[in-house]
Protein backbone atom coordinates (compact mmCIF):
# COMPACT_ATOMS: atom_id res chain seq x y z
CA UNK A 1 0.00 0.00 0.00
CA UNK A 2 1.41 3.41 -1.00
CA UNK A 3 1.33 6.44 1.31
CA UNK A 4 -1.19 9.23 0.52
CA UNK A 5 0.59 12.23 -1.11
CA UNK A 6 0.13 14.40 2.01
CA UNK A 7 1.09 11.83 4.62
CA UNK A 8 4.25 11.58 6.69
CA UNK A 9 6.24 8.55 5.45
CA UNK A 10 5.97 5.49 7.69
CA UNK A 11 9.63 5.56 8.79
CA UNK A 12 9.26 9.23 9.70
CA UNK A 13 6.14 8.49 11.74
CA UNK A 14 8.23 5.97 13.65
CA UNK A 15 10.96 8.57 14.11
CA UNK A 16 8.44 11.02 15.55
CA UNK A 17 7.28 8.35 17.98
CA UNK A 18 10.81 7.37 19.03
CA UNK A 19 12.09 10.93 19.52
CA UNK A 20 8.90 12.08 21.24
CA UNK A 21 9.34 9.36 23.83
CA UNK A 22 12.90 10.53 24.41
CA UNK A 23 12.20 14.25 24.85
CA UNK A 24 9.26 13.49 27.15
CA UNK A 25 11.70 11.41 29.28
CA UNK A 26 9.78 8.18 28.67
CA UNK A 27 11.92 6.53 25.99
CA UNK A 28 11.06 3.08 24.72
CA UNK A 29 14.06 2.91 22.39
CA UNK A 30 17.69 3.29 23.42
CA UNK A 31 18.19 7.09 23.59
CA UNK A 32 21.95 7.06 23.04
CA UNK A 33 21.91 4.98 19.85
CA UNK A 34 18.80 6.75 18.54
CA UNK A 35 20.28 10.22 18.99
CA UNK A 36 23.63 9.07 17.59
CA UNK A 37 21.83 7.91 14.45
CA UNK A 38 19.99 11.23 14.27
CA UNK A 39 23.30 13.12 14.44
CA UNK A 40 24.80 10.87 11.73
CA UNK A 41 21.81 11.44 9.44
CA UNK A 42 22.07 15.19 10.02
CA UNK A 43 25.79 15.13 9.17
CA UNK A 44 25.05 13.38 5.89
CA UNK A 45 22.40 15.99 5.11
CA UNK A 46 25.10 18.69 5.30
CA UNK A 47 26.57 17.32 2.06
CA UNK A 48 23.23 17.91 0.33
CA UNK A 49 22.79 21.48 1.53
CA UNK A 50 23.03 23.04 -1.95
CA UNK A 51 19.92 21.22 -3.20
CA UNK A 52 16.25 22.02 -2.48
CA UNK A 53 15.97 18.72 -0.62
CA UNK A 54 19.10 19.54 1.32
CA UNK A 55 17.72 22.89 2.43
CA UNK A 56 14.56 21.16 3.67
CA UNK A 57 16.71 18.72 5.59
CA UNK A 58 18.78 21.56 7.04
CA UNK A 59 15.59 22.98 8.55
CA UNK A 60 14.34 19.65 9.80
CA UNK A 61 17.59 18.48 11.34
CA UNK A 62 18.37 21.84 12.95
CA UNK A 63 14.97 21.77 14.65
CA UNK A 64 15.43 18.13 15.68
CA UNK A 65 18.93 18.62 17.09
CA UNK A 66 17.70 21.64 19.02
CA UNK A 67 14.65 19.76 20.33
CA UNK A 68 16.71 16.80 21.54
CA UNK A 69 19.86 18.55 22.81
CA UNK A 70 18.21 19.31 26.16
CA UNK A 71 17.61 15.62 26.85
CA UNK A 72 21.07 14.68 25.64
CA UNK A 73 22.80 17.23 27.84
CA UNK A 74 20.90 16.10 30.94
CA UNK A 75 20.64 12.36 30.49
CA UNK A 76 23.40 10.92 28.30
CA UNK A 77 27.02 11.21 29.41
CA UNK A 78 28.80 10.47 26.11
CA UNK A 79 31.62 12.73 24.90
CA UNK A 80 31.40 11.39 21.36
CA UNK A 81 27.69 12.18 21.11
CA UNK A 82 28.23 15.65 22.56
CA UNK A 83 30.91 16.18 19.91
CA UNK A 84 28.73 14.86 17.07
CA UNK A 85 25.87 17.18 18.00
CA UNK A 86 28.13 20.20 18.34
CA UNK A 87 29.94 19.60 15.05
CA UNK A 88 26.85 19.08 12.94
CA UNK A 89 25.09 22.08 14.50
CA UNK A 90 28.13 24.23 13.80
CA UNK A 91 28.12 22.85 10.25
CA UNK A 92 24.53 23.94 9.68
CA UNK A 93 25.19 27.27 11.37
CA UNK A 94 28.01 28.03 8.94
CA UNK A 95 25.53 27.85 6.05
CA UNK A 96 23.06 30.30 7.59
CA UNK A 97 22.87 34.08 7.24
CA UNK A 98 20.88 35.57 10.14
CA UNK A 99 20.89 38.99 8.47
CA UNK A 100 18.65 37.62 5.72
CA UNK A 101 15.71 37.33 8.13
CA UNK A 102 12.80 39.52 7.04
CA UNK A 103 10.17 37.92 9.28
CA UNK A 104 7.85 40.20 11.27
CA UNK A 105 8.51 40.19 15.01
CA UNK A 106 6.94 37.28 16.83
CA UNK A 107 6.38 35.09 13.78
CA UNK A 108 9.19 32.57 14.31
CA UNK A 109 7.94 29.15 15.49
CA UNK A 110 8.04 28.54 19.24
CA UNK A 111 7.80 25.62 21.68
CA UNK A 112 10.30 23.56 19.73
CA UNK A 113 12.04 22.03 22.77
CA UNK A 114 9.13 19.60 23.11
CA UNK A 115 7.20 16.90 21.31
CA UNK A 116 5.89 19.62 19.00
CA UNK A 117 9.45 20.33 17.99
CA UNK A 118 9.95 16.67 17.14
CA UNK A 119 6.83 16.56 14.97
CA UNK A 120 7.76 19.82 13.27
CA UNK A 121 11.39 18.82 12.70
CA UNK A 122 10.60 15.43 11.17
CA UNK A 123 7.87 16.96 9.03
CA UNK A 124 10.23 19.61 7.65
CA UNK A 125 12.56 16.94 6.21
CA UNK A 126 10.38 16.21 3.16
CA UNK A 127 7.83 17.94 0.95
CA UNK A 128 5.23 15.30 1.82
CA UNK A 129 5.87 15.78 5.52
CA UNK A 130 5.54 19.54 5.21
CA UNK A 131 2.23 19.22 3.39
CA UNK A 132 0.88 16.85 6.04
CA UNK A 133 2.13 19.11 8.86
CA UNK A 134 0.52 22.16 7.27
CA UNK A 135 -2.77 20.34 6.71
CA UNK A 136 -2.88 19.00 10.27
CA UNK A 137 -1.96 22.35 11.84
CA UNK A 138 -3.87 24.66 9.51
CA UNK A 139 -0.64 26.39 8.50
CA UNK A 140 -0.26 28.72 5.52
CA UNK A 141 2.73 29.16 3.23
CA UNK A 142 4.08 32.02 5.37
CA UNK A 143 3.93 29.80 8.45
CA UNK A 144 5.96 27.09 6.74
CA UNK A 145 8.39 29.64 5.32
CA UNK A 146 9.15 30.84 8.87
CA UNK A 147 10.64 27.42 9.66
CA UNK A 148 13.13 27.91 6.80
CA UNK A 149 14.11 31.43 7.87
CA UNK A 150 17.90 31.51 8.23
CA UNK A 151 17.72 33.91 11.15
CA UNK A 152 15.39 31.55 12.98
CA UNK A 153 17.52 28.49 12.24
CA UNK A 154 20.74 30.30 13.18
CA UNK A 155 19.25 31.20 16.54
CA UNK A 156 18.23 27.58 17.17
CA UNK A 157 21.68 26.32 16.21
CA UNK A 158 23.43 28.90 18.42
CA UNK A 159 21.27 28.05 21.41
CA UNK A 160 21.79 24.32 20.96
CA UNK A 161 25.57 24.67 20.56
CA UNK A 162 25.78 26.89 23.63
CA UNK A 163 23.81 24.33 25.61
CA UNK A 164 26.08 21.50 24.48
CA UNK A 165 29.22 23.44 25.40
CA UNK A 166 27.86 24.37 28.81
CA UNK A 167 26.71 20.82 29.45
CA UNK A 168 30.08 19.39 28.42
CA UNK A 169 31.72 21.34 31.24
CA UNK A 170 29.00 20.33 33.71
CA UNK A 171 29.14 16.65 32.76
CA UNK A 172 32.85 16.10 32.13
CA UNK A 173 34.65 19.10 33.60
CA UNK A 174 35.58 20.06 37.15
CA UNK A 175 32.87 20.99 39.65
CA UNK A 176 33.64 23.64 42.27
CA UNK A 177 32.10 22.85 45.66
CA UNK A 178 34.46 24.95 47.78
CA UNK A 179 31.54 27.18 48.79
CA UNK A 180 30.36 24.32 51.02
CA UNK A 181 33.42 24.72 53.26
CA UNK A 182 31.81 27.58 55.15
CA UNK A 183 28.65 25.54 55.67
CA UNK A 184 30.25 22.29 56.83
CA UNK A 185 33.56 23.27 58.49
CA UNK A 186 33.43 24.91 61.91
CA UNK A 187 35.88 27.55 63.15
CA UNK A 188 37.93 24.87 64.92
CA UNK A 189 38.23 22.95 61.59
CA UNK A 190 35.90 20.17 62.77
CA UNK A 191 33.11 18.96 60.50
CA UNK A 192 29.45 19.77 61.11
CA UNK A 193 28.02 16.40 60.11
CA UNK A 194 24.52 17.45 61.21
CA UNK A 195 24.64 20.41 58.81
CA UNK A 196 25.75 18.06 56.04
CA UNK A 197 22.82 15.79 56.78
CA UNK A 198 20.41 18.72 56.73
CA UNK A 199 21.75 19.64 53.30
CA UNK A 200 21.32 16.12 51.94
CA UNK A 201 17.79 16.07 53.32
CA UNK A 202 16.90 19.16 51.25
CA UNK A 203 17.07 17.20 48.03
CA UNK A 204 14.73 19.63 46.29
CA UNK A 205 17.61 22.12 46.26
CA UNK A 206 19.61 19.77 44.01
CA UNK A 207 22.43 19.66 46.55
CA UNK A 208 22.66 15.91 47.15
CA UNK A 209 25.34 15.46 44.49
CA UNK A 210 27.44 18.46 45.60
CA UNK A 211 27.39 17.25 49.22
CA UNK A 212 28.52 13.79 48.11
CA UNK A 213 31.31 15.32 46.00
CA UNK A 214 32.43 17.63 48.81
CA UNK A 215 32.49 14.66 51.19
CA UNK A 216 34.57 12.60 48.76
CA UNK A 217 37.11 15.37 48.29
CA UNK A 218 37.34 15.97 52.03
CA UNK A 219 37.90 12.25 52.54
CA UNK A 220 40.64 12.16 49.92
CA UNK A 221 42.32 15.25 51.40
CA UNK A 222 42.80 13.49 54.72
CA UNK A 223 41.36 16.50 56.56
CA UNK A 224 39.09 14.40 58.73
CA UNK A 225 39.36 13.50 62.39
CA UNK A 226 38.94 9.92 63.54
CA UNK A 227 35.57 10.61 65.16
CA UNK A 228 34.33 12.23 61.93
CA UNK A 229 35.27 9.46 59.53
CA UNK A 230 32.08 7.41 59.60
CA UNK A 231 29.89 10.52 59.48
CA UNK A 232 31.75 11.91 56.49
CA UNK A 233 31.70 8.55 54.72
CA UNK A 234 27.97 8.14 55.35
CA UNK A 235 27.28 11.60 53.92
CA UNK A 236 29.13 10.60 50.75
CA UNK A 237 27.35 7.22 50.68
CA UNK A 238 23.91 8.79 51.16
CA UNK A 239 24.63 11.35 48.47
CA UNK A 240 25.27 8.46 46.09
CA UNK A 241 22.39 6.23 47.23
CA UNK A 242 19.84 9.06 47.10
CA UNK A 243 20.80 10.36 43.64
CA UNK A 244 18.50 8.05 41.74
CA UNK A 245 19.01 9.56 38.29
CA UNK A 246 22.77 9.19 38.47
CA UNK A 247 25.62 11.70 38.69
CA UNK A 248 27.89 12.57 35.73
CA UNK A 249 31.61 11.81 35.42
CA UNK A 250 32.48 15.26 36.77
CA UNK A 251 31.24 13.92 40.12
CA UNK A 252 31.90 10.21 39.95
CA UNK A 253 35.64 10.43 39.34
CA UNK A 254 36.24 11.69 42.90
CA UNK A 255 33.52 9.50 44.37
CA UNK A 256 35.13 6.40 42.86
CA UNK A 257 38.56 7.48 44.09
CA UNK A 258 37.27 7.88 47.64
CA UNK A 259 35.57 4.48 47.56
CA UNK A 260 38.79 2.92 46.25
CA UNK A 261 40.49 3.72 49.58
CA UNK A 262 38.30 1.15 51.34
CA UNK A 263 39.49 -2.43 51.87
CA UNK A 264 36.70 -4.50 50.36
CA UNK A 265 38.19 -7.75 51.72
CA UNK A 266 37.97 -6.75 55.39
CA UNK A 267 36.57 -9.34 57.81
CA UNK A 268 35.21 -9.32 61.35
CA UNK A 269 33.19 -11.44 63.77
CA UNK A 270 30.31 -8.99 64.26
CA UNK A 271 26.92 -10.53 63.42
CA UNK A 272 25.52 -7.14 62.38
CA UNK A 273 26.52 -3.50 61.96
CA UNK A 274 24.58 -0.31 62.81
CA UNK A 275 23.77 0.84 59.27
CA UNK A 276 22.08 -2.43 58.37
CA UNK A 277 19.66 -1.90 61.27
CA UNK A 278 18.34 1.38 59.83
CA UNK A 279 15.55 1.10 57.27
CA UNK A 280 16.49 2.14 53.76
CA UNK A 281 14.58 5.41 53.93
CA UNK A 282 15.95 8.92 53.79
CA UNK A 283 14.27 9.76 57.09
CA UNK A 284 15.71 6.80 59.02
CA UNK A 285 19.19 7.25 57.61
CA UNK A 286 19.07 10.91 58.61
CA UNK A 287 17.89 10.00 62.12
CA UNK A 288 20.70 7.48 62.54
CA UNK A 289 23.49 9.87 61.57
CA UNK A 290 22.32 12.99 63.41
CA UNK A 291 21.76 10.93 66.56
CA UNK A 292 25.29 9.59 66.27
CA UNK A 293 26.75 13.11 66.15
CA UNK A 294 24.26 15.11 68.24
CA UNK A 295 22.35 12.68 70.48
CA UNK A 296 21.11 15.36 72.85
CA UNK A 297 19.57 17.40 70.03
CA UNK A 298 18.41 14.33 68.09
CA UNK A 299 17.54 11.57 70.59
CA UNK A 300 15.43 9.56 68.13
CA UNK A 301 17.36 6.86 66.24
CA UNK A 302 16.44 3.65 64.38
CA UNK A 303 19.68 1.95 65.50
CA UNK A 304 19.17 -0.40 68.48
CA UNK A 305 21.27 0.27 71.57
CA UNK A 306 23.02 -3.08 71.11
CA UNK A 307 24.39 -1.86 67.78
CA UNK A 308 25.24 1.72 68.71
CA UNK A 309 28.83 1.16 69.90
CA UNK A 310 31.46 3.17 68.06
CA UNK A 311 33.42 -0.01 67.52
CA UNK A 312 30.59 -1.30 65.34
CA UNK A 313 30.16 1.99 63.51
CA UNK A 314 33.86 2.11 62.72
CA UNK A 315 34.27 -1.57 61.81
CA UNK A 316 36.18 -1.96 58.51
CA UNK A 317 33.57 -4.48 57.37
CA UNK A 318 30.84 -1.88 57.63
CA UNK A 319 32.91 0.46 55.47
CA UNK A 320 33.40 -2.39 53.00
CA UNK A 321 29.68 -3.15 52.89
CA UNK A 322 28.87 0.50 52.23
CA UNK A 323 31.58 0.85 49.59
CA UNK A 324 30.37 -2.19 47.66
CA UNK A 325 26.83 -0.88 47.35
CA UNK A 326 28.07 2.58 46.37
CA UNK A 327 30.40 1.16 43.72
CA UNK A 328 27.50 -0.83 42.32
CA UNK A 329 25.49 2.39 42.03
CA UNK A 330 28.34 4.05 40.15
CA UNK A 331 28.53 1.09 37.79
CA UNK A 332 24.78 1.28 37.16
CA UNK A 333 25.09 5.00 36.39
CA UNK A 334 27.71 4.26 33.77
CA UNK A 335 25.49 1.70 32.08
CA UNK A 336 22.39 3.89 32.35
CA UNK A 337 23.96 7.17 31.23
CA UNK A 338 27.23 6.44 29.48
CA UNK A 339 26.74 3.34 27.36
CA UNK A 340 29.99 1.53 26.61
CA UNK A 341 32.23 4.58 26.50
CA UNK A 342 33.94 3.85 29.81
CA UNK A 343 36.78 6.25 29.08
CA UNK A 344 34.31 9.14 29.40
CA UNK A 345 34.17 8.38 33.11
CA UNK A 346 37.91 8.49 33.66
CA UNK A 347 40.27 11.44 34.13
Amino acid sequence: MTEPPCALPAHHRQLVSDLSGIVSDYPYVDPESTLALLADDAAQALDRNGTPEGRQERTGYTVLLYATCWYLSARIFSKSLFTSYTEVLEGFRATLDPASCACPAGTHPADLDSEYGIEAGVSMLTAAGRAAFAADGGLHDDDLAAFDCEGFLADLADRAVNRMRQARQEVFGGIDVCHLDEQFVRDDASLDVVAMQEAIRRSWEDNTGPVALWSARRWLSGQVRDEERIGLFLCMWMGIAQTYEGLPPSYTRDLAAALATIDLDASCEHPQHPWSAADATTKDRYRAVVHLYAPQDHPDTPVPTALSARELWECPVQYAELARTALEDLKDWRIMRGGEEWEDWED
